[in-house]
């Protein structure tokens, strides 16, 4: 019997927001307990850190590279021939996805033979219709509205919803989950995706676990010594960057992990469900998030950036038998997500995929199966020019380089998590710039059509476009 398969992802969710790793102000028991007795990887990082590019390689095994996402653009069509959710239909398995998805055209498919959809205030046709926003209508008689609170969808503003914990976006994805297990097809395998849109703003948490953390400790905001020239007031409410005024920036960090805790709560939820439903059949679940949210970290907000706070994500798998390694330091990224998956239920990966199934390093170590040394994530300008990058790491340390301007820097991460001193000026530390350089070198000599580099040294002076050109044609 195949197993059924649940993906729990979150948007724009930070790896410290978990309880394990994260500190007294962070609160997830229940991923805690996940990760207790499945795998907990922590040195997990996206290849792309924004919401399309990243999903495009959660769904198609690839790099941003090899499916053409090199950043963040809306409204250009998903045209990949397989796919994780397509190698599973083709399988047997019933597949449902409620939430987000960021695919288009809006409610494409792409192997979900249902979806409850939910892609926030997008709709670029005029025709997408918004499950939640129906759902919350009818439950309201059409009085209220998710933005009623006022707060943007790029914000670094917080306050709670104006909405009753019931009725809140996070617990209606559980709701249609839970609806989902009730009415399944029953005689084969499932898929479920529950895709959360929080904790991507609007920092609006339920007001019982805004309260929880209206008062909690919190740590000093991390500010590098790099990072002075982002110190400047914020321009505005949806600003990339700036100092935001030091109150409403505590709020906002407590109102984060507010939201991070209500859905853990709603994935307790769930969980309590589906032990009490699942038939005894064998389940996997994996939980990650696509990328993370600086939250004011050097004066930064939001993602599309290499440090910490916006590439280093969560990343758990429990299957239905208890793993032997229970954190894992391997170096994995979301392409390597659709060929776990397709291992755990005994399918192979297609040829085009170009990540790796992980389920061995629940019960090896990383050199007894040959991983990879580290991985490699990049990113095009988004907020301003000048700020595409490319970045490697293996958890242990972080090589940057900016493709416009060739400006490098180098974290000590086990020394260093919080990225505060930026080792690349150092004469100390020239060798392993040079290796983490030559690393670089080699990795994008391999795409000779970005003229990034010759294989000998890195060119600057080019900034990577959002998406191939192949993909608008």
């Amino acid at each position: 019997m195949k197993p059924n398969l649940v993906f729990i992802l979150t948007d724009q969710q930070r790896w410290d927001t978990l309880g394990l790793v994260g500190g007294p102000p962070a609160e997830t028991p229940n991923l805690d307990a996940l990760a207790r007795s499945g795998t907990l990887f922590t040195s997990a990082y996206t290849p792309c850190p924004s919401c399309i590019a990243a999903r495009a390689s959660i769904f198609t095994g690839q790099r941003p590279t090899t499916h053409g996402r090199l950043g963040y653009r809306d409204q250009v069509p998903w045209r990949y021939p397989v796919t994780l959710t397509g190698e599973l239909a083709r399988a047997g398995y019933q597949t449902h996805c409620v939430g987000k998805t960021h695919f288009f055209p809006q409610r494409l498919p792409l192997g979900f033979a249902s979806q409850d959809s939910y892609e926030a205030a997008q709709n670029f046709d005029g025709q997408y219709v918004n499950d939640y926003w129906e759902w919350l209508k009818e439950r309201t008689q059409g009085r209220i509205h998710e933005t009623d609170h006022g707060v943007d969808w790029n914000s670094w503003y917080s306050r709670p919803s104006h909405l009753p914990e019931e009725l809140h976006n996070n617990t209606w994805v559980v709701t249609k989950g839970i609806e989902f297990l009730e009415r399944r097809d029953t005689a084969r395998p499932f898929f479920l995706h529950l895709s959360f849109h929080r904790p991507h703003p609007p920092i609006d948490p339920p007001h019982v676990f805004f309260d929880l953390f209206r008062d909690r400790p919190m740590p000093k905001v991390p500010v590098g010594d790099w990072a002075k020239g982002n110190l400047t007031p914020v321009a505005g409410m949806n600003a990339p960057f700036g100092q935001a005024p030091k109150e409403l920036l505590l709020r906002a960090r407590r109102a984060y992990l507010a939201q991070v805790a209500h859905i853990d709560n709603q994935i307790g939820r769930f969980l309590m469900f589906l032990r009490r439903h699942s038939g005894g059949n064998p389940t996997w679940i994996i939980f990650a998030s696509d990328h993370g949210e600086m939250l004011g970290d050097h004066g930064l907000f939001r993602k599309c950036l290499a440090y910490e706070g916006s590439a280093h994500i969560p990343f758990i798998i429990a299957g239905p038998s208890p793993s032997r390694i229970h954190q894992c330091a391997a170096p994995v990224s979301l392409e390597d997500l659709m060929p776990t998956f397709l291992e755990a239920a005994s399918l192979p990966a297609p040829a085009s995929v170009e990540g790796r199934s992980v389920l061995p390093l629940l019960s090896s170590t990383p050199a007894e199966v040959g991983w990879r040394e580290y991985v490699h994530g990049e990113h095009s300008p988004h907020y301003a020019k000048g700020t595409g990058m490319q970045f490697l790491t293996d958890g242990k340390e972080k090589y940057i380089w900016f493709t416009l301007s060739g400006k490098e820097q180098l974290f000590d991460l086990r020394k260093d998590p919080q990225e505060l001193h930026d080792l690349a000026r150092a004469k100390a530390n020239r060798a392993r710039l040079a290796l983490w350089r030559a690393r670089m070198i080699r990795e994008l000599a391999a795409r000779p059509q970005d003229g990034l580099s010759d294989g000998k040294q890195l060119i600057p002076g080019k900034e990577l476009p959002a998406v191939r050109p192949a993909l608008l044609s």
